[in-house]
């Protein structure tokens, strides 16, 4: 009698099953170009095994889903793994199939979650090829087993020690002022010969020179400047990049229409790198698992100077800067600013001079009384013409006594012997030592004098904290004066930015705001029209009257002049 073979329930249930597959695969960032771990690669080895998992089964790849150049630590960044989630819940998909378990997951709890919670829960049958090879819908206990918990956790160990190396090596190129950038910024191109070296852009960093000039010598708005390139049909930063077909984005790139805002000539007037200053690790991602990124301290900046060839000059720099910080008013006819704003001061209650209009004539009254009444402050009043005048004057014999210390300077540093040392330096160094040394002895007498009862618990502490910030300002003071008798060591020359800065302007007629910025610190008024005049580089001066006083040279020049 001839044998019957019976049929399990569970064979009968297999044959009838119609497998609607989505292959999954991900190549991340760190795998470079292995060519075994190549997206192409992993399809192939994925088909060519297909047919050993689905012998008698019928099956369908409803969807290959690939996400390209991606972490595995994380499933929220994956966007084809986040599209495969939801077709397995809305039951498009029944089965995945990976080519190894580190291909889906980098992150042990991540995989734990999926193979053990998520896909049992939808009935989803989950295969791997390799390491290890599983199929959960001829073996559902896999999922628990010893080498399958190992491999996640071997998994999540690599893309942890990766991480590490990475940062590592970040942080080796950000010490070393190299860009680690996927774009370089505006206003540079990347070295051929080193991805990591910036090279200038001349087409772009002509903008950005029209930008600080147009903002520090034309005296024009932000807005104003944004205007201008607009109508001139220059494209924006973003906008500029995809022209030049760099694959560029950013998260606010679907509502970027190509036009320059205030906002975008703000950033590039207050970056340090158009003068070489390169600053990296501004952020940071949390961690190898969570990919969101933080903001970091500026103390833990990486800080290169003279890390990229500059675009513009230090002084134009610091120029832009100081007009950042100053309260100034607009023309709303000419889209500029007033030539004396943020630059002029009432001299006794110190705020803002109001420009007024009286007829043609303009003039300048003091805030406080204006707005606030008689009581606090007087008129200060001055005539626009008069103030343009004697401002113009004042600046005049500032350049010529600034064109006699640079005369005396050269005769000086062609002698055969130049003093430089600094006798107010050295007595303020010798007070302030002597003054540390006092304060030390003090603390180290405190425990002594609460040991032995002569001040209390409380007193210590108090007198402790006290004496301990005492020393750390008087420290902090002494290295700033050897700081300053360094530099005095190093003599003066007519190179200094004080000489050169005055002395461009040595012919100088007119005024202009660009002259004032770049010369002036601040206008004071006095009620009696009387002009005190605050130049910049009052530091400079200093040391230059120091340097010649040194040499035995009987000069007096005032910093201040006061014009009436």
């Amino acid at each position: 009698m001839a044998r019957i073979r019976k049929t399990s329930t569970t064979e009968t249930a297999r044959k009838q099953m119609f497998w609607k597959i989505g292959v999954y695969v991900r190549l991340s960032r760190e795998d470079g170009n292995i060519v075994s771990e190549s997206v192409v690669n992993q399809c192939k080895i994925i088909n060519d095994e297909l047919t050993a998992f689905f012998p008698d089964e019928a099956y369908e790849i409803v969807e290959t889903y690939i996400d390209d150049g991606t972490s595995g630590t994380t499933d929220a960044e994956r966007a084809s793994f986040q599209r495969m989630v939801q077709d397995v819940e809305s039951g498009r998909i029944n089965c995945i199939i990976v080519k190894n378990l580190s291909r889906a997951f980098r992150n042990s709890a991540n995989q734990g979650h999926f193979l053990e919670e998520f896909l049992p829960l939808y009935g989803v049958r989950f295969i791997s090829l390799y390491q290890p090879r599983m199929d959960t819908y001829l073996d559902s206990e896999v999922v628990h087993s010893l080498e399958v918990s190992i491999t996640g956790f071997m998994n999540e160990q690599y893309a942890y020690k990766t991480s590490a190396d990475v940062r590592r090596t970040f942080k080796n190129k950000r010490e070393n002022g190299e860009f680690i950038g996927a774009f370089a910024p505006y206003g540079y191109i990347k070295d051929p010969a080193d991805k990591n070296a910036l090279l200038i852009d001349e087409e772009a960093a002509q903008v950005v020179r029209d930008i600080f000039t147009w903002f520090v010598t034309d005296s024009m708005t932000k807005m104003g400047i944004a205007k201008k390139l607009n109508e001139l049909g220059v494209p924006n930063r973003a906008a500029y990049k995809r022209s030049k077909g760099f694959r560029y984005e950013n998260p606010h790139a679907i509502h970027n229409d190509g036009r320059w805002s205030a906002c975008a000539i703000a950033r590039i007037l207050q970056n340090p790198l158009y003068i070489g200053v390169m600053r990296q690790g501004r952020q940071k991602v949390i961690s190898y698992k969570v990919h969101k990124r933080a903001s970091v301290p500026e103390s833990d900046w990486f800080v290169v100077e003279n890390a990229v060839p500059p675009i513009i000059s230090k002084e134009l720099f610091e120029a832009a800067q100081a007009l950042n910080q100053r309260d100034t008013r607009v023309g709303l006819e000419t889209n500029q600013v007033y030539m004396f704003a943020g630059l002029i001061r009432c001299a006794d209650c110190g705020k803002a001079m109001h420009r007024s209009k009286s007829g043609k004539y303009l003039y300048y009254v003091c805030r406080t009384y204006q707005e606030k009444g008689r009581g606090l402050c007087t008129k200060h009043r001055i005539n626009s013409q008069d103030l343009e005048s004697a401002v113009l004057a004042a600046i005049q014999s500032q350049i010529a006594m600034v064109a006699t210390l640079s005369e005396i300077i050269r005769k000086i540093n062609e002698a055969p012997v130049v003093k430089t040392e600094s006798i107010r330096l050295n007595a303020m160094l010798s007070q302030r030592t002597k003054e540390l040394e006092k304060a030390q002895v003090v603390a180290d007498s405190l425990y002594v004098d609460w040991k032995i009862g002569d001040i209390t618990r409380d007193q210590y502490h108090r007198m402790k904290i006290k004496t301990e910030e005492q020393i750390a300002q008087l420290e902090a003071a002494i290295a700033h004066i050897k700081d300053e008798q360094q530099t005095m060591a190093a003599g003066v020359t007519t190179e200094d930015p004080y000489l050169v800065t005055f002395l461009k302007h040595r012919n100088v007629k007119t005024l202009s705001r660009g002259l004032l910025t770049a010369l002036v610190d601040m206008i004071y008024v006095h009620e009696n029209k009387e002009l005190e005049i605050k130049f910049k580089y009052q530091d400079r001066f200093r040391r230059i009257t120091e340097f010649i006083g040194n040499d035995q040279h009987d000069l007096r020049v005032i910093g201040d002049k006061k014009v009436s």
